[in-house]
């Protein structure tokens, strides 16, 4: 999504069905290092593109008593949630930013509160 290259272009360029594409992607298939290096150069990206939030999930890993992030992360990796975050950042004017998370939060408030 991020450079705008569908799943199906993307297993043509690697001879792959998009449905093999689609497991790699959701994580059903385990991905080989040869594949991902692949992958990464047809992306342009660097191989450390995609260990970038090991470290840091390996570090902010929830011990017994603190609240897992799953949902988060999960709601970050859906199109919505890609979608919501890069278009949020290209909002270059802090007071817009601001404006709009404010916007986002009442909303969700809004949703959450029970009719009286």
């Amino acid at each position: 999504m991020m450079i705008g290259m569908s799943q199906e272009r993307l297993g043509e360029l690697l001879g792959l069905t998009f449905q093999q594409v689609q497991k790699y992607e959701k994580g059903v298939n385990r991905i080989g290092a040869g594949r991902l290096f692949e992958i990464a150069r047809i992306l342009g990206v660097p191989i450390q593109y995609f260990y970038e939030s090991v470290s840091e999930q390996l570090a902010g890993a929830p011990g017994f008593a603190e609240r897992d992030s799953q949902p988060v992360l999960e709601f970050v990796s859906s199109g919505d949630g890609l979608q919501l975050s890069l278009a949020f950042m290209r909002i270059k004017d802090a007071k817009v930013r601001k404006r709009v998370l404010d916007l986002v939060k009442s909303l969700a408030d809004d949703s959450t509160e029970s009719p009286e």
